[in-house]
């Protein structure tokens, strides 16, 4: 019990990038430890990054829709304003959720759980991380996952 505390306090150290730096280049292998120092700093500040572009993003949107009020005179003008807004207002919804799930995955690199399948404790591969880093299931888990929401939605 004490070794995994000692492990999760090294590792919160190392993944916020205060005692690590990454190589130029540097692209996490499979050759490697899982979810090794390097890795960790890697994910902390792809998410991070990553965070930071749909704050920027927000901005802007929240700043286009500050502009005012719709005030075009024709009516398929308004129209397609309203629409136009309807769309940013959902895309900053979904931006919102995405955040959230950003700040879970960087907790759980701060607890030591990142990169780990939440249902089968299995290790997420690299490539689906890389690709998708706020990932919490393998590939394997999230299909038989979705086959089961389907098969609830179908009832």
């Amino acid at each position: 019990m004490l070794a995994s505390s000692v492990k999760k306090a090294s590792t919160k150290s190392s993944a916020n990038g205060a005692n690590l730096t990454l190589p130029e280049g540097y692209d996490p292998s499979e050759d490697e430890e899982f979810m090794n120092e390097r890795q960790l700093v890697y994910f902390t500040q792809a998410l991070q990054k990553w965070k930071q572009g749909i704050i920027e993003e927000s901005k802007e949107t929240l700043a286009h829709l500050q502009d005012g009020p719709i005030q075009e005179a024709d009516l398929n003008d308004r129209a397609s304003s309203e629409t136009d807004w309807g769309l940013e207002l959902r895309t900053r919804d979904r931006q919102r959720k995405l955040t959230s799930k950003i700040d879970a995955a960087l907790r759980r690199i701060e607890e030591g759980e990142y990169g780990y399948c939440q249902v089968t404790g299995e290790p997420i591969s690299l490539d689906r991380l890389k690709a998708r880093p706020i990932a919490t299931m393998t590939v394997e888990a999230q299909e038989a996952h979705e086959r089961n929401e389907k098969i609830s939605r179908d009832q």
